[in-house]
């Protein structure tokens, strides 16, 4: 063989172990201080700026001053995931599905949670090895909805499972809520976990005192929070709930980091804020810090801000004020089917960029699901929008009776988007 020959193989095998989807495992640590806890990455101290990112943009999370992600479950390609996470310089908490109670499991049926057992530690011992790991998280809110307390023992034998074979990194649940009930059974069946998730929105106000009355006395982590939840909102008469506007989310997010996220805490090692992508919960931008169509939001600014004390150099349009013949959501707008209407809102962009609005109807959902379970999007209503003037547009009820949802989306042509909906119903006309 040549020594050119030798040459090239000598430089192919140190490229091929220098490859970044093949480095060296991370080794993650709890560290208690004897003043409280907080995370190490490879001997480095860690706090969390993170979001939940399922299939959302990696990159742009980096860019905007985030560190780590979660995930609920592997996904379709976990190692992809997790190689693009390492080149973006990102750590993931990857999550495990475990079946819950509320979607018909019995915590009771010992072969079945046998194998749910089995199943999450071979998930485990997957992707114990990859660089990009950081903490393990078993299953998601399995408290909501569920009354067996044994689901806490199925966790218990999860987390010892993957720490026989993965020492080197933290094994968490999360929590709907911080119910000093639910945290005392966490605490005496499940002492495997080495830290608390809990997940909060509207009631994140008090986060700290919230954790000291449960009595949890351990690290945690916030697992989810961001904008109020449809199910804290306020309602139309007949009953749809309330969205804010994509402003308003800015300025509740902004406000909760800073009241409840940022200032230090022995317990707390970091949060992931709600949902680093889009999906359809409600509405199709309800929770998603990007439009289905992929600007980012008014939320994103203030996540930037708050993690890195720097506002971006172009930020989203406001779209506020929403309302149908001059009256706003909380007024219970009803027309008539057939009937003609202006919607006017206040766009402004902070940049001066030149705007360009899309208006638009769906059904309300009908979805009564909790938990974040899979929705489909509501049906679109053939609804013409014509120009009044730069803030309002003319539109004519639909015929059909029921209950709808008017959109506004408004893009900068720089890759961001504000956004408002106003819900309202259509009655028959009168006389019929």
């Amino acid at each position: 063989m040549s020594r050119r020959v030798e040459s090239l193989i000598a430089l192919a095998f140190a490229a091929t172990f220098a490859s970044p989807s093949i480095a060296a495992p991370s080794t993650v640590r709890i560290v208690h201080n004897g003043r409280g806890y907080h995370l190490e990455v490879d001997g480095q101290p860690f706090v969390i700026r993170g979001a939940g990112l399922q299939d959302g943009n990696q990159e742009e999370l980096a860019a905007r001053g985030g560190n780590a992600f979660r995930t609920w479950r592997p996904g379709d390609d976990p190692k992809a995931m997790l190689d693009r996470a390492q080149r973006n310089g990102l750590r993931v908490a990857l999550g495990i599905e475990v079946e819950s109670e509320r979607h018909g499991f019995g915590y009771d049926d010992e072969a079945a949670v046998a194998r749910e057992v089995a199943r999450v530690r071979d998930e485990a011992l997957r992707w114990r090895d990859h660089p990009a790991l950081l903490m393990w998280v078993v299953g998601n809110e399995l408290n909501l909805d569920g009354r067996n307390p044994r689901v806490w023992d199925a966790v218990n034998r999860m987390a010892a499972a993957i720490h026989a074979i993965d020492p080197h990194h933290p094994v968490t649940t999360t929590l709907a809520g911080v119910d000093p009930a639910v945290v005392a059974e966490v605490k005496a069946r499940a002492p495997q976990l080495d830290l608390l998730g809990v997940q909060l929105y509207a009631d994140i106000k008090g986060l700290d005192a919230k954790i000291r009355a449960s009595g949890w006395t351990g690290p945690y982590v916030v697992t989810e929070w961001g904008p109020t939840g449809h199910w804290e909102s306020a309602k139309t008469p007949w009953g749809a709930p309330i969205e804010e506007d994509g402003a308003q989310k800015a300025a509740v997010i902004g406000e909760r980091y800073a009241r409840e996220i940022a200032p230090a805490n022995p317990q707390r090692v970091g949060s992931f804020v709600f949902l680093w992508g889009n999906k359809q919960e409600r509405t199709p931008t309800w929770y998603g810090l990007f439009l289905p169509s992929g600007e980012s939001t008014p939320a994103v600014d203030a996540l930037q801000l708050a993690w890195t004390g720097k506002a971006p150099a172009n930020r989203a349009p406001n779209v506020t004020s929403l309302t149908i013949d001059g009256r706003a959501a909380r007024a219970g707008t009803v027309l008539a089917a057939g009937s003609s209407h202006v919607a006017k809102a206040d766009v402004a962009d902070p940049d001066g960029d030149r705007t360009q609005a899309r208006w638009y109807v769906l059904e309300e959902s009908r979805a009564t699901s909790t938990g974040g379970d899979a929705e489909t999007v509501p049906s679109t209503i053939d609804v013409a929008f014509v120009p009044v003037d730069a803030r309002s547009e003319r539109f004519v009820a639909p015929k059909q009776p029921g209950a709808y949802r008017l959109f506004l989306e408004v893009r900068d042509g720089r890759g961001h988007a504000g956004y408002a909906n106003l819900p309202f119903r259509v009655d028959a006309p009168r006389g019929r």
